[in-house]
């Protein structure tokens, strides 16, 4: 009995260290810079990337988006965009805690209806409108610490 519980605590401790995983978590060891994705976002396009950092803003409806800047002031966000089959419900609560996310970079399609509507909520956040009207990633899964 002492050892179940000593097992139990040793894995709510991993659990607690690691965060709040999201979908598929986080594989990738390396993130790209936010800055080099406003840079150069034509070379990531269809490439799996990770991105870290903050948690600027998310989707108050459903949690079908979420956007990660540098800090938590980052004039320069990503947003990271899930579907409705893609399993993966950003919380709110995550809004201005430490995120490390991955998924597939994409330029949005003028006829992404779903896309372009998370992007005018995100620009109504006050957040790198014209990047997020553009450009995103499609959310694989992301770890909330």
């Amino acid at each position: 009995m002492r050892a179940l519980v000593v097992i139990l605590l040793s894995a709510a401790a991993v659990a607690a260290s690691t965060g709040q995983k999201l979908g598929a978590g986080v594989a990738l060891a390396d993130a790209t810079s936010i800055k080099a994705l406003y840079e150069t976002p034509e070379q990531f396009i269809g490439k799996t990337i990770r991105i870290d950092g903050v948690v600027t803003a998310v989707c108050e409806e459903m949690g079908c988006w979420m956007a990660i800047g540098a800090d938590a002031k980052a004039e320069q966000v990503v947003r990271l965009k899930v579907g409705h089959e893609g399993g993966i419900v950003f919380p709110l609560s995550a809004r201005g805690k430490s995120a490390s996310a991955e998924g597939v970079f994409e330029k949005i399609a003028a006829t992404d209806e779903e896309s372009q509507r998370a992007a005018g909520e995100q620009a109504a956040t006050g957040a790198a409108a014209a990047f997020g009207k553009t450009y995103q990633v499609k959310a694989l899964g992301a770890v909330i610490k």
